[in-house]
């Protein structure tokens, strides 16, 4: 990709620039201005042309697909760290990130550096426009991040590539790999209008990332989600491995700054006390799904009955970590940043907040997505929240404040509705009043709505520490 040829333009001034902070500034607001991820037009042909022009780097390499509603990131990321664990140099691919775009792209486990960010782009860039001229529409935000990812991981080179899927799975950019493993996390509402209405529906577009002969880890879903998954798996001689059945969390106990764990895995072994530094049950579940995932990679249960090596797999878990997922980042009060998005992440979030924080008094800073159900968000958290504080984020995708508040006063009542039109003012807010209680040790807040909410909070926070 590099030997271009002679008709390979010379880097713009931006990426030469001295700051290379700067110049991966300058690419993305070039990205930005194409067709956002929200904006979505349901092919596969320009990513597919990319590939055909930059000589399919995507095939360079084996890799783990994932897909589903909630979890793809944090299980993404475990699966990352027990691969690297059993010493396979590995490419990580997410979306959204929580501050900086050159998260979505990780080699050995760190975002690529802003100075590869934009070579790779740069590298790129003239076959981008080739794909454009071509195309009808010119390709989008994410069909470009996507390409970049392949590009950067056929580069390294990487021994295994961790893809998470943008949005549904059939269509979706990534979708144009070959993964021999691929797991779907639990589905539920979301993205309806692009995807569909039930469950089902949308794990039609979900289930298509399974691929022939291709191994299926599935987490526990909606009795209509798991009928097509299996139909589609049938459909392509797949083997499935589902949560409950084959592998799955055998027990959990809270511990202190996570839990400990007993998995049972799809070779039927049972690995104790591994221990995750991550809150809930559905990081339980997600450390089984990674679990099972990489077993599969590895042909445990299949090509051989042994195990994977225990104390790795013990390693790779107390390392991990998930940035705005039930992520801690201040003390007294306590300040909690979780990026559930929707009424299924809101519960599961609730659940987790009553299970391992003792909290006597929780206040809610919250900012949501316009496309989102903001107001099933907000009944799930309800019950854990002793008041709450409506905000919005700096994107123009942000709920109107008029009309989260409007509904967060439906659900709490007027006595419980704080509204504050900046998210720092919103924070400083919400500190207040969880300090009026007195008790510091039981009073917290939690951030949440939006991973981009909790994106520009912990950026916030960061600042104020220093």
């Amino acid at each position: 990709m590099s030997d271009a040829s002679s008709t390979t333009p010379q880097p713009d001034a931006d990426a030469t620039s001295a700051d290379p902070v700067i110049a991966m500034r300058a690419v993305e607001a070039e990205l930005t201005a194409r067709w956002p991820e929200t904006q979505l037009e349901p092919s596969l042909d320009r990513i597919t042309a990319l590939m055909d022009i930059l000589g399919q780097p995507q095939r360079a390499y084996p890799s783990i697909h994932i897909t589903g509603t909630n979890g793809k990131t944090s299980t993404a990321r475990m699966i990352e760290q027990l691969l690297r664990h059993f010493e396979l140099r590995t490419g990580r691919y997410t979306s959204p990130h929580v501050e900086s775009v050159t998260e979505r792209i990780s080699l050995d486990g760190e975002p690529i550096s802003p100075e590869l960010f934009v070579h790779t782009y740069r590298d790129i860039e003239p076959y981008i426009g080739m794909v454009d001229a071509a195309q009808p529409i010119r390709m989008s935000f994410f069909e470009i991040l996507t390409g970049m990812a392949y590009a950067a991981f056929a580069e390294a080179p990487v021994d295994v590539a961790v893809v998470e899927v943008g949005m549904g799975g059939s269509w979706d950019a990534t979708n144009v790999i070959e993964a021999p493993v691929a797991v779907i996390t639990p589905i539920s509402l979301d993205h309806t209008d692009k995807l569909g209405d039930t469950p089902g529906e949308i794990a039609g577009e979900k289930s298509g990332i399974i691929k022939k002969g291709a191994l299926a880890v599935v987490a526990q879903q909606p009795l209509d989600a798991a009928e097509v998954i299996l139909r589609r798996a049938v459909e392509n001689d797949a083997v499935v491995a589902r949560e409950g059945m084959e592998f799955g969390v055998v027990h959990r106990d809270v511990a202190v700054g996570g839990q400990l764990l007993t998995l049972r895995g799809i070779s039927g072994h049972e690995y104790t006390e591994v221990f995750i530094p991550l809150h809930g049950a559905h990081q339980a579940q997600n450390a089984a799904l990674a679990l099972a995932a990489v077993e599969g990679f590895f042909g445990v249960g299949a090509a051989h009955e042994q195990p994977l090596d225990l104390d790795k797999v013990r390693a790779a878990f107390s390392g991990v970590s998930s940035p705005g997922r039930l992520e801690v980042v201040r003390r007294s009060p306590t300040i909690v940043l979780d990026a559930a998005h929707n009424p299924a992440g809101a519960r599961v979030t609730a659940d987790a907040i009553g299970e391992s924080f003792g909290f006597t008094r929780l206040i809610g800073v919250i900012g949501t997505s316009g496309d989102k159900d903001s107001s099933g968000l907000l009944e799930a958290l309800e019950p854990v929240l002793a008041e709450v504080v409506i905000t919005q984020n700096s994107t123009q995708r942000a709920t109107s404040i008029d009309r989260l508040a409007e509904q967060a006063v439906d659900i709490f009542g007027s006595d419980r509705v704080l509204v504050e039109t900046r998210l720092d003012d919103a924070i400083d807010a919400a500190v207040t009043l969880a300090e009026e209680e007195g008790d510091l040790g039981g009073s917290g807040v939690l951030v949440t709505g939006s991973i981009i909410t909790v994106g520009e909070a912990r950026i916030l926070l960061s600042r104020n520490r220093r």
